[in-house]
């Protein structure tokens, strides 16, 4: 019921109801706690060749010390050659500045994560410089669907929104990335003179968001954003909510990698995510 998402008070009326005694919210954190054998062997298991790589945060309300703050979920998911889904790793930082990334980056390279043909991220200067520390020579696609979230901060004018992002689309959905460079050219020039910030951010920014052309076509869609990640995210915010407040760290850590083991379970037992350049 913890896992699931029931708070720990409730867990006691619940047993108290069903059963006819009552345990107590403490007694729930004590039994979630043999959990942690079992997930550490989880989090800490061999990793083998994974081409596609996606990484996101998100935050909790943690209590650290004798104060509350928001710590950093850092999470990474890959798809393997047959095209199946998995987690790959979880941890709980204090923030998303480089070290921390970097030392969750290697910690999924000393436990053989390999064949990495690109990554999937958002723009977080700690994860960018995190992934050219650790894995200066992969590929790094930035996210199209956060890329199109930041260009409207560009946008001098609400009623240029709706445009500026149709414009933004034309160059994501291009045949090739020739076309995409064409694209984003005759974008650039467009907004030269109505909106030269956008237009100086769009010929910097938005090359990071086309290495997804690379790869072969019926993979592009599934890889061009960290979409997948954010859906987890969201799965996670459902059933950390009732907690509201962390306890630790380790609790945080202990709830969140129980609900990853779950989605990654459902993955691998589920269908194909990615197709096959073949088929």
């Amino acid at each position: 019921m913890y896992v699931e998402g029931v708070s720990t008070r409730k867990v006691a009326k619940i047993t108290e109801e069903l059963c006819g005694f009552e345990v107590s919210s403490s007694q729930v954190s004590k039994c979630s706690a043999l959990l942690d054998e079992e997930i550490k062997a989880w989090r800490t298991k061999k990793l083998a060749c994974f081409p596609y790589v996606m990484l996101d945060a998100r935050y909790e309300k943690v209590r650290h010390g004798n104060q509350v703050v928001s710590c950093a979920v850092l999470i990474a998911i890959g798809v393997n050659e047959d095209g199946i889904r998995d987690v790959l790793g979880v941890s709980v930082a204090l923030s998303e500045q480089e070290v921390h990334w970097r030392t969750f980056l290697e910690q999924l390279q000393a436990r053989g994560l390999h064949g990495i043909k690109m990554f999937t991220s958002d723009a977080h200067s700690g994860l960018k410089a995190a992934l050219n520390a650790v894995f200066p020579s992969v590929p790094w696609q930035r996210c199209q669907f956060h890329l199109q979230q930041n260009a409207q901060s560009y946008v001098p004018k609400n009623d240029m929104k709706a445009a500026v992002a149709s414009d933004i689309r034309n160059i994501f959905n291009a045949p090739s990335l020739s076309e995409a460079d064409r694209f984003l050219r005759l974008t650039v020039e467009k907004y030269a003179n109505i909106a030269p910030q956008l237009s100086t951010w769009m010929e910097i920014n938005i090359p990071e968001s086309l290495t997804v052309f690379n790869l072969p076509e019926a993979q592009r869609k599934k890889l061009r954003t960290s979409n997948p990640l954010e859906r987890v995210n969201q799965e996670i915010k459902r059933r950390t909510k009732v907690v509201r407040i962390f306890p630790n760290p380790e609790s945080c850590l202990r709830l969140v990698s129980a609900l990853l083991m779950e989605i990654a379970d459902e993955w691998q037992n589920g269908k194909r995510y990615l197709p096959l350049p073949a088929e």
